[in-house]
């Protein structure tokens, strides 16, 4: 295996692997930090 030639790359294909790991578990909608919509909030309420 060659590397990766930066450590910005690295952080990029390595953030981007850890979503799809939380995806297949279903906690992609918890790792984004910003603050969900009103309709969100709402399906999160109901749900």
């Amino acid at each position: 295996m060659l590397g990766f030639k930066s450590v910005a790359s690295a952080q990029a294909i390595l953030g981007g692997v850890e979503m799809v790991h939380m995806m297949r578990k279903q906690q992609a909608r918890s790792a984004c930090s910003r603050q969900p919509t009103i309709a969100e909030q709402f399906e999160l309420l109901a749900a």
